[in-house]
């Protein structure tokens, strides 16, 4: 395998920016020709010498530049990796991952994430991208202040792992060959960009093994051990004294060994400079005395690639190879894992490979441009309604007031991490599209105050306000958290301004958390929708919503704090638990929200209940005896509990089931309700009734204790539908308690 004299080339697998995409190796008349053996079917790489892993490329081999880091989180983005122009000038711009998390739906997930890979796979075959995508973000949304919250799914670790699950095997495929290797981030717990003196890149995240296990690794066990993709990131902070990249125990104890993820082809990269800092650089975690005691640390740890970016200093391995810091097993194993994620991905497998027909054709077709749209109805969330939604503004003699600085940017409806869509429609193009008499006046975004007086103009002229406002990415984004999650001031005035001029106001909230509360209790504010970040369509969305063309049925994927929230919980405790004037976190522990999780309106009435029949009792013992094919046990099914669903009202509409989990077991009553499974049905007609089975598993009925070990306890349970609560059905479980997995504990 590699020798010294090549480390500069193998170990700088992202450390050079590298113009244009893939090049794949010809292996039919090129260095590699005659290598093929009888049980592979790619290109392998000659046993000894040579260095397989090298982004500067290697001629020898016939290997080009390669650039393991292209990002795609809601779309092919902008980046190093990827290059733009001609037929390639724009991708598919999806809603953000908070709004497709609100969508609760797994299939629309998974079509997102063919459609983007396959775009992206178009851009690789045309020499424009490459092969590797860090996407998604799994980590559970803890904090309402963090400015990458809306690159995820929301604050629930199961709706992240279901997301994860359905986004990877989108992106994936269903093999055997990748359309292109996911990568999950950032491993792991990490939700903070800046606190005070407190970053990213020197945070210790001090974190109880409960709220590990319980919190936030789930997703990253979905990814690892249950959806096997082909990379995984480590973060930038610590964990536990720890730097997640240096972390053994996070990576080599949990990820590898316990979740057995132990594939050839499945790598660990680091965030870009996550090893850097993790050495003596200013403002890091001083963890290692210099640069290569750092690279040799997460080397040996099992972080196989390291990202450099733009703050850090260029990683040079030969000083800690030299300097026995890592070891030559240790480089052939991160070597290896990087180029089998590539055979998997199938650049070795010639012209005719699988997926290597993809191309320009594939990229902004008609079809992914209506699931962007679909996915962005899909995903508003109607938060209040005082009977105004659904209104016709297109009649005649009718004229809105489209007020705030969302109504008329579409690029911020996009988010971080975008590339450049095919259109951008924002809500006053679409109004004018639908032939709707519009007065538009732009609007503060984050100023103390703001002049109204042109706002209050058109609304003057108007029969209907429409505010668009919010925080948008130039507020919230990676590398910065804010302090409040207040309305801004200039915004709440210019709408308590516009409310009291007699005429109904409808609120349209972009961006992630604002307080609603001084909104709540204006009583013109008839309506208040929630959009998140809705994608290249947003605008259209979001009108469909309000004229009544699509009918809202998301679900909050988060809890909306009270303002108050950010002076009662440091941004740095990492307990999810109340203790003390600590008020907890996420809708399992906080008891104040101003919206809960899982709160939604809809334009029509339903009533909900559970079909008859479903047992009363189960013995523990029988469901694990009974329990067939599944690799391990939390992930044995537990009888499915069909709910019908009637439409009560007048108006077609989809309908979200959720079923949260409650009740009397353990070493003492639970004080929470979880969710433990969900279903989204469409299109229920009125007057007509749906069935949706809620599949889980004994996981989800599991409790996790303070050592980390995931207990299947005797005892009362009952099944919560919908927030609020309209239906419930509870049932008992006899038996000895029993381990459905065993944590592995730190070390001392």
């Amino acid at each position: 395998m590699a020798q010294l004299s090549l480390l500069g080339l193998v170990l700088t697998t992202v450390v050079t920016p590298v113009l244009g995409g893939v090049k794949y190796p010809d292996c039919t008349s090129g260095p590699l020709k005659g290598n093929l053996t009888t049980t592979l079917t790619y290109c392998p790489f000659p046993s000894a010498d040579i260095p397989p892993s090298n982004a500067p490329g290697f001629s020898k081999l016939g290997l080009s530049a390669y650039q393991w880091w292209n990002e795609a989180l809601h779309g092919v983005a902008h980046n190093r990796g990827i290059s733009w122009g001609g037929q390639f000038n724009a991708a598919t711009q999806f809603p953000q991952a908070i709004t497709t998390g609100a969508a609760f739906d797994d299939a629309l997930v998974e079509q997102i994430g063919t459609a983007i890979s396959t775009e992206a796979r178009a851009f690789a075959n045309s020499g424009r991208a490459h092969l590797d995508f860090w996407t998604p973000d799994v980590n559970p949304f803890r904090d309402p202040r963090w400015g990458r919250g809306h690159e995820t799914p929301g604050e629930d670790p199961f709706v992240n792992k279901r997301w994860a699950a359905a986004f990877v095997r989108g992106m994936q495929g269903p093999g055997p060959t990748h359309r292109v290797v996911a990568t999950c981030k950032h491993f792991a717990a990490y939700d903070l960009e800046n606190s005070g003196s407190t970053t990213r890149f020197n945070f210790n995240a001090k974190v109880s093994t409960q709220d590990l296990a319980e919190y936030y690794l789930p997703p990253f066990q979905q990814c690892a051990r249950d959806s096997k993709v082909g990379s995984i990131m480590c973060s930038y902070n610590a964990v536990n004294g720890v730097p997640a990249c240096a972390n053994s125990y996070l990576i080599d104890t949990i990820l590898r060994k316990h979740w057995n993820w132990t594939d050839e082809n499945q790598y660990v990269v680091s965030d870009c400079d996550a090893v850097y800092y993790l050495g003596n650089a200013n403002g890091g975690h001083r963890y290692k005395s210099s640069y290569a005691a750092a690279i040799g640390a997460s080397l040996e740890a099992g972080c196989d690639n390291m990202c450099w970016a733009t703050d850090g200093t260029q990683p040079n391995a030969a000083p800690a190879f030299s300097s026995k810091l890592f070891s030559q097993e240790t480089l052939d194993k991160a070597i290896l894992r990087q180029y089998q994620g590539l055979v998997k991905a199938g650049l070795f497998d010639g012209p005719n490979g699988m997926y290597r027909k993809l191309g320009a054709p594939d990229v902004n077709t008609q079809a992914a441009k209506d699931l962007a749209l679909r996915a962005a109805q899909e995903g508003i969330v109607l938060l209040k309604n005082n009977g105004i939604l659904p209104i016709a503004l297109n009649s005649s003699g009718t004229s809105v007031a489209m007020v705030g600085f969302w109504a008329n940017t579409a690029d911020k409806m996009l988010g971080g991490y975008s590339g450049s869509p095919p259109f951008n429609h924002d809500p006053v193009a679409a109004a004018k599209a639908m032939g709707i008499t519009t007065n538009f006046v732009n609007g503060p975004l984050t100023q103390s105050s703001a002049d109204t007086s042109s706002a209050v103009s058109a609304a003057q002229k108007s029969n209907v306000i429409i505010y668009f406002g919010g925080i948008d990415n130039t507020v919230e984004k990676e590398s910065q958290d804010r302090t409040s999650i207040s309305w801004p001031a200039g915004q709440l005035a210019m709408i308590q301004k516009l409310a009291g001029l007699g005429k109904p106001v409808i609120v349209v909230k972009m961006g992630t958390h604002v307080d609603d509360t001084p909104l709540l209790s204006l009583p013109n504010v008839k309506a208040i929708l929630w959009a998140g970040y809705p994608g290249q369509d947003g605008g259209t969305a979001v009108m469909d919503i309000i004229t009544g063309v699509a009918a809202p049925a998301g679900r909050l994927p988060v809890t909306m704090y009270p303002s108050s929230f950010t002076s009662q919980a440091p941004y740095t405790n990492m307990a999810l638990r109340p203790s003390g004037s600590y008020p907890g976190r996420t809708y399992r522990w906080f008891k104040d929200a101003v919206f809960p999780f899982g709160h939604g309106l809809h334009y029509t009435n339903f009533s909900v209940s559970v079909a008859s029949g479903f047992p009363a009792s189960f013995s523990i013992q029988d469901l694990l005896a009974s329990c067939k094919g599944a690799a391990y046990s939390d992930l044995c099914p537990f009888p499915s509990v069909p709910v019908v669903v009637a439409n009560t009202g007048s108006r077609l509409s989809d309908y979200v089931v959720l079923g949260f989990l409650a009740g009397q077991y353990g070493p003492a009553p639970y004080p929470i309700k979880t969710l433990a499974a969900y279903k989204r049905l469409f299109a229920v007609a009125p007057g007509q009734s749906q069935t949706a089975v809620l599949e889980w598993t004994l996981g989800n009925l599991a409790r996790v204790d303070e050592r980390g070990n995931s207990v299947l306890y005797p005892g009362t349970y009952t099944l919560l539908l919908d927030q609020p609560t309209v239906a419930n059905v509870s049932f008992s479980l006899s038996g000895a308690e029993a381990v459905l997995d065993k944590w592995p504990q730190p070390p001392a």
